[in-house]
C-alpha cells in the first residue's frame, strides 16, 4: 500500500505531456481482477517488470511480464482501436505515421492528465530516429479511438495498461521497452511484403524481435550508423559489434530459409491504407469467429464499448488495398 501511494504521488506531480491539466484519479484505477488472476496463475505479481509490443497490421498490443523464471511471458493481448498512416516508420512531423521502432518508456513519460483519458509518450524521436533525420513529437499510446500518429486504445484498455505500468514502476522497474512493429515478424508476412520499400528497415527491427522471442529477455538497443544494433550489455560501449546468441542466429537462418520457400509461391504485395486501420472487433459489421477462443480477447466485450470520437471513420471502410509489388519496379493496383 505504501508503494502504491508513493507511485500515486509521483504520477500526480508529473507535468501533462498532452492535453488538459485537470486533476483526476483515473490514473490510480486498480488492475482489473481478471488480469490479476492471469498473473497469479502464471506466478507473477503486479510489481514484476513489463514489456509492451504493438503490431500495426494486426492492430494488436501485447503486455508481457517477467515471470518467476526470469523470462518475459505474454500476459495479455489487447485490440488497438486506431492507428494512422501506412505501414512503415514515422519520418517527419505531420505525416500521420504511427511510430515503428524500439522505445524506452520512463515514469516521466506517463501522463495522468491526458485529454485522451490516459497516455504515455513513446519517446519518439529516439537516438535512431534522430540519426535518420526523423522529426515529430508527442507520439503517444492513449485512450479515445482517434489517431494522428498515435496508437489509440479504448479508455478501458489504456486504463488497464497504465495500471500495469504504474505497478511495475512501483515495484522498481526504472523503464520498460516498447516495441512498435509493422506486423508480426513471421515468415508469411516477410515473404508477402518482401518487395516493400520498407523491408530493409523491417528486417533490422526483426533482429531485435528475434532476440526477445528466443531469449525471453529485453534486447539491449543501440545505434550503429543509421541502423539499430541489438545484443547484450556490450551494446552500451560498442554498438557496432553486437554479440549474437547462437540460438538467435539459428532462428534467423531458419526464418530466411522459410521466407525463401514461401516466396516461390506467394505473390509479393504492399498494403495501402487510406489512413491507418483498427482491429476488426471495433467494426459494427464484425462477425466473431465461431469459437471465441480463436481470438486472444473477447470480441463482444470490445465491440460494445463506447469508442468516443473515431478519427476519420471513412478511411477505415473496406480496409487496406492490396498492391502487387515487383522487385525494384513500380507498383500496380490489383484489379
Amino acid at each position: 500500500m505504501i508503494r502504491i501511494r508513493a507511485t500515486a504521488a509521483l504520477l500526480i506531480g508529473l507535468t501533462g505531456l498532452a492535453g488538459c491539466h485537470e486533476t483526476s484519479t483515473r490514473h490510480l484505477d486498480p488492475i482489473p481482477p481478471r488480469t490479476l488472476s492471469l498473473m497469479a496463475k502464471a506466478g507473477m505479481s503486479p510489481a514484476d517488470p513489463i514489456l509492451i509490443r504493438a503490431y500495426k497490421k494486426e492492430s494488436e498490443m501485447e503486455v508481457w511480464k517477467r515471470g518467476p523464471d526470469g523470462r518475459y511471458a505474454l500476459l495479455k493481448t489487447y485490440p488497438v482501436c486506431r492507428w494512422s498512416g501506412q505501414l512503415g516508420p514515422k519520418v517527419k512531423e505531420g505525416d500521420r505515421q504511427t511510430v515503428e521502432g524500439f522505445y524506452t518508456i520512463t515514469p516521466g513519460q506517463m501522463n495522468p492528465n491526458s485529454s485522451y483519458y490516459l497516455s504515455f509518450d513513446t519517446g519518439f524521436p529516439n537516438e535512431f530516429d534522430r540519426a535518420n533525420g526523423r522529426t515529430g513529437s508527442y507520439l503517444m499510446v492513449h485512450g479515445t479511438c482517434s489517431s494522428m500518429g498515435c496508437f489509440a486504445m479504448t479508455d478501458q484498455t489504456i486504463s488497464e495498461i497504465y495500471a500495469l505500468a504504474r505497478e511495475a514502476f512501483a515495484g522498481g522497474q526504472r523503464s520498460f521497452q516498447f516495441q512498435a512493429l509493422p506486423f508480426r515478424m513471421n515468415a508469411q508476412n516477410l515473404a508477402t511484403f518482401r518487395n516493400d520499400p520498407n523491408m530493409p528497415f523491417w528486417k533490422n527491427l526483426k533482429e531485435g524481435s528475434d532476440i526477445f522471442e528466443v531469449t525471453g529477455q529485453e534486447p539491449q538497443v543501440g545505434v550503429c550508423g543509421l541502423r539499430y544494433s541489438f545484443g547484450g550489455p556490450e551494446i552500451a560501449t560498442n554498438p557496432c559489434a553486437p554479440v549474437i546468441d547462437p540460438a538467435v542466429a539459428a532462428k534467423q537462418a531458419a526464418d530466411e530459409r522459410r521466407v525463401a520457400e514461401l516466396a516461390a509461391g506467394v505473390a509479393a504485395k504492399r498494403l495501402v491504407y487510406k489512413d491507418g486501420g483498427q482491429n476488426p472487433v471495433f467494426s459494427t459489421n464484425f462477425a466473431p469467429p465461431a469459437e471465441e477462443a480463436a481470438l486472444p480477447y473477447s470480441a463482444k466485450e470490445y465491440s460494445q464499448r463506447d469508442l468516443g470520437t473515431v478519427s476519420r471513420p471513412d478511411a477505415l471502410v473496406g480496409g487496406p488495398q492490396e498492391i502487387a509489388a515487383t522487385a525494384g519496379g513500380p507498383v500496380a493496383a490489383r484489379r
